[in-house]
C-alpha cells in the first residue's frame, strides 16, 4: 500500500513529474531553490530515499545519479484513493460520501473516466432513438469516450506502489 509521500517528496516529485525526463540533483534543487532554501545534500538524499521506496529509478552519469519517475503523479493518486477506498468498512457509503465532495468539474472528469473504463461495450449502444416524428436522434451515450483522459488502471503502479525496476530490470 502507497504512503503518501512527505511535503519536502512531494515537492521533488512534482519536478520529476512536471519535466518528465532523467533529472539531476542539481536540476531540482536550483528549481527548488527558487521557492525556499534548500541544501544540496538533503535534495540528495530525499532523490536516494525515493528511489529507496520504489517512486524514481536512477542511472549513473559520471560520478551523480539522473533520476526518473517510475509512475505518473495520476497513478500515484489513484494509488492512495483505492487503499484509503479499501479502509473502509462500507465502500458504498465511502464513495457515496466521496462523490458529495466532489465539484461539478471533478464529477465530469469521472464520468469520462468511467467511460473509458467501460471501453468499447460502452460504444456499442443504439446510435440513435427512434423520436415520435419517426426521425432519429443521436443518443448522448453513444458518443465515443473521450480518450484524452489517461486511464490509470492502464497505469503502471495503479494500484500498487511502484516496483524499483522497470521492464527491462532497472
Amino acid at each position: 500500500m502507497p504512503r503518501p509521500l512527505g511535503e519536502l517528496e512531494d515537492a521533488v516529485m512534482t519536478r520529476v513529474w512536471k519535466w518528465n525526463r532523467p533529472v539531476t540533483v542539481r536540476e531540482v534543487l536550483e528549481d527548488l531553490q527558487q521557492e525556499r532554501s534548500i541544501a544540496y545534500t538533503t535534495v540528495m538524499t530525499v532523490l536516494d530515499n525515493l528511489h529507496q521506496k520504489g517512486w524514481v529509478r536512477r542511472e549513473a552519469e559520471g560520478r551523480a545519479y539522473r533520476y526518473e519517475a517510475v509512475s505518473t503523479r495520476a497513478a500515484y493518486a489513484a494509488a492512495l484513493m483505492n487503499d484509503a477506498w479499501s479502509q473502509s468498512d462500507n465502500a458504498a457509503a465511502a464513495l457515496v460520501a466521496f462523490f458529495g465532495m466532489m465539484s461539478e468539474e471533478q464529477r465530469q472528469a469521472l464520468s469520462d473516466a468511467m467511460r473509458i473504463v467501460q471501453g468499447p461495450e460502452s460504444a456499442r449502444e443504439p446510435a440513435s432513438t427512434e423520436t415520435p416524428d419517426g426521425s432519429g436522434a443521436e443518443s448522448p451515450e453513444s458518443a465515443a469516450p473521450d480518450r484524452s483522459v489517461e486511464n490509470p488502471a492502464r497505469t503502471p503502479g495503479a494500484k500498487n506502489p511502484p516496483s524499483a525496476e522497470d521492464d527491462n530490470g532497472r
